[in-house]
């Protein structure tokens, strides 16, 4: 089975000059943990999750033993969301991501997500086009059949 198969095709993605906050509110309203970032021509360029943003606003180790306090406070998270929800995605999306391509299969892309331990992977045709994404759920949907 090829990922063409079993790929979501009607995908939202973001572009890298969008918000933080855009990015939040796509995720929520998509119901997705995270999208792809494309180019003005629906070129993959990136990939922006909230584990990224999750990891530019929780106070790192190091940042908690130089503080008063090595109990997090939610105000601290609640303060840096606010510093950066107006900055551009392309500050936190990681660059250079794997993406499937149409004619991958079915075990390719079940290797590369569990490999990589990625939730989803994008797909892109022949010319680097978004094409769609695939899941882990979709992996294991396409099992099934």
């Amino acid at each position: 089975m090829k990922v063409k198969d079993f790929m979501e095709r009607d995908v939202t993605a973001v572009f890298s000059d969008e918000t933080v906050e855009e990015f939040i509110h796509a995720c929520v309203h998509q119901f997705r943990s995270g999208l792809p970032v494309v180019d003005s021509e629906m070129r993959v360029v990136g990939v922006m999750t909230e584990s990224d943003v999750m990891h530019a606003i929780i106070p790192s180790y190091m940042e908690m033993l130089h503080s008063t306090s090595f109990i997090p406070d939610t105000n601290i998270t609640k303060k840096r969301l606010e510093e950066i929800k107006n900055k551009h995605i392309s500050q936190y999306m990681r660059e250079n991501v794997e993406a499937l391509k149409t004619t991958d299969t079915l075990l390719s892309a079940a290797t590369l997500i569990i490999k990589k331990s990625h939730r989803f992977l994008p797909v892109v045709d022949e010319d680097g086009h978004l094409a769609g994404i695939v899941t882990r759920a979709l992996i294991l949907e396409a099992l099934l059949i």
